[in-house]
């Protein structure tokens, strides 16, 4: 199975794993309880936020595009036609403050990574 089609806990899981990380150590640093995280790795919860996704991305050191699709809150570039991110920015009438300014400061982020590259 291809890495787009593992769910968004399985890939969570198995990036902890790898990482040899108990749930307790990511909670501990990324201050999301480890029932949370639990709950995620096993599929239980379906709408994680985007602050939630943003805070594993940089921890684990993965993409939050990806995980942004594994969760089902963007479409990927097959799926949408257009980008995925522009997509749920123009879209989303209901973003908070605090998931507003993760997606700027991804948007920055790619940007200066593209500059350096």
């Amino acid at each position: 199975m291809g890495k787009r089609n593992r769910s968004l806990g399985s890939q969570l899981k198995d990036q902890r794993i790898l990482m040899g990380l108990t749930l307790r150590q990511v909670e501990d640093v990324s201050k999301i309880s480890n029932a949370y995280l639990s709950q995620l790795e096993n599929d239980k919860i379906k709408s994680p936020s985007v602050s939630i996704l943003s805070k594993l991305s940089a921890f684990y050191g993965v993409d939050l595009q990806g995980l942004l699709i594994a969760a089902g809150i963007v479409k990927s570039k097959t799926e949408s036609g257009s980008k995925p991110i522009t997509s749920f920015a123009l879209s989303s009438n209901n973003l908070s403050n605090d998931e507003e300014e993760q997606l700027i400061q991804y948007l920055k982020f790619i940007r200066s990574q593209q500059r350096h590259g």
